[in-house]
């Protein structure tokens, strides 16, 4: 195995203390009589161990040894993978070293460990080739790269000779694309940046836009300008502003599921984390994805100045924001920072012309091209969304009468009329039947 890894070109590049190299060591080792038994069977658990915890992290199941070769080429960025995500497979000299890698990897796929086990008198190289994973929750694992990581592993098993092999994996790059980027939805800032700036969201739920029930018109816009986005037309910053519990932050998360696989991305930043902003641009700036920053529920004080750096990057500062990111926000606020009646007076105690800060503080609002409001429905919009959503559990055999009973008394003493009242409803509902 030493061997085979020392023989790559393009994917050599990994962490000292990866799985692969630390069983490469191992064997080598081996092979050459290098070694006290207890303490190589102790390592090889090690491996093991790390091994299971990335398999449990990302839900990979059957042959995780495999599966773990197909994670190494679906998270490896490097030129060679940069240019396939964009093209799939292209003519060029660098494609010989690249086939070159793929046949090692190959051969990685289809490595006998059954000496080493034998001489040590272990087999967990055969349980983990052939492991039955314990089903989880979509919350504890990442689905999404899971699917795509296992999906890639079972056609390299399949490849019957190098070429094919490599059009499988350039065909894979082509298709989801390659690293975080690649194969995750969504992002959010790191805490500690040891893995960059950004890290992935490993669940996002599932909601659609046909989720929400009712608001055709504010759907509608926020569907023509993301459309023009991930076509690489023009598209405009998008504010959804209004009430409370309308679906506003609803309406995005389900824009994300359904432009997902035509490249679209996005990233959670807070107001507090605004001050990453140019990192983060930097980051993604010159990917071959579309990505939306996300900024739920925004709005300012007025002693607070978080404010002048969104502006800035937004529009105003000498680098531009690249063509592939947009900032999607929502807010209760229609101009997002908060006014008083100072603001609208020339006169103050404290500044000569008070409404200059009106306006600093008006054209942040004005720099979100497409501004879409979402207010409390109708009491019937309100039964109107009641009984949709009641018709996704069929536990609820109430008629539409009792039903609209039921929710207008629910409503009187859960906060008034909206969507997420009607939803809290529905889910009281199906869980007391």
């Amino acid at each position: 195995m030493y061997r085979l890894i020392s023989r790559l070109v393009i994917y050599r590049d990994m962490e000292e203390d990866s799985i692969l190299l630390k069983l490469a060591d191992i064997c080598h080792r081996f092979y050459t009589n290098d070694y006290e038994k207890d303490e190589l069977v102790t390592e090889i658990y090690e491996q093991i161990h790390k091994l299971l915890d990335l398999s449990t992290r990302y839900g990979f199941d059957k042959n995780l040894w495999h599966n773990y070769l197909a994670f190494q080429l679906a998270m490896s960025e490097n030129p060679f993978t940069m240019v396939s995500e964009k093209v799939g497979a292209n003519d060029g000299t660098v494609n010989a070293f690249a086939k070159g890698d793929f046949s090692i990897f190959k051969q990685l796929f289809d490595y006998d460990f059954s000496p080493i086990e034998q001489a040590l008198e272990i087999n967990c190289f055969s349980v983990i080739c052939n492991y039955q994973a314990v089903g989880k929750s979509e919350q504890i694992f990442n689905k999404s790269v899971s699917e795509k990581v296992q999906e890639l592993s079972r056609n390299i098993e399949a490849a019957e000779d190098d070429e094919a092999l490599y059009q499988v994996v350039t065909d894979f790059y082509r298709v989801y694309g390659v690293g975080k980027f690649g194969l995750n939805k969504a992002f959010r800032v790191s805490p500690d940046h040891e893995q960059g700036v950004l890290i992935p969201i490993t669940s996002t739920g599932d909601m659609q836009l046909s989720d929400i029930i009712g608001y055709e018109e504010q759907k509608r816009k926020l569907v023509e300008n993301t459309e023009a986005f991930v076509a690489g037309r023009q598209a405009n910053n998008v504010l959804l502003y209004g009430d409370a519990g309308t679906g506003k932050s609803t309406s995005i998360k389900a824009i994300l599921n359904e432009y997902y696989s035509q490249g679209l991305r996005m990233i959670e930043v807070y107001k507090h984390e605004f001050q990453y902003l140019s990192q983060i641009i930097a980051e993604i700036k010159n990917r071959n994805y579309r990505f939306i920053i996300y900024m739920d529920d925004l709005s300012f004080e007025e002693f607070e100045i978080e404010y002048k750096y969104l502006k800035a990057v937004i529009e105003g500062g000498l680098e531009t924001k690249p063509e592939n990111v947009l900032i999607y926000a929502t807010s209760n606020r229609r101009h997002l920072i908060r006014e008083t009646w100072s603001d609208r007076s020339d006169m103050s105690k404290d500044e000569l012309h008070r409404s200059d800060t009106m306006q600093e503080k008006l054209s942040l609002a004005a720099r979100f091209g497409v501004s879409i409001g979402y207010y409390r429905p109708k009491q019937q919009e309100y039964f109107d969304i009641v009984k949709g959503l009641a018709k996704k559990y069929p536990q609820i055999t109430l008629s539409d009468e009792e039903l609209c009973l039921k929710a207008n008394q629910w409503e009187l003493s859960h906060g008034g009329i909206s969507g997420r009242t009607a939803q809290q409803f529905v889910m009281h509902l199906a869980g007391s039947m």
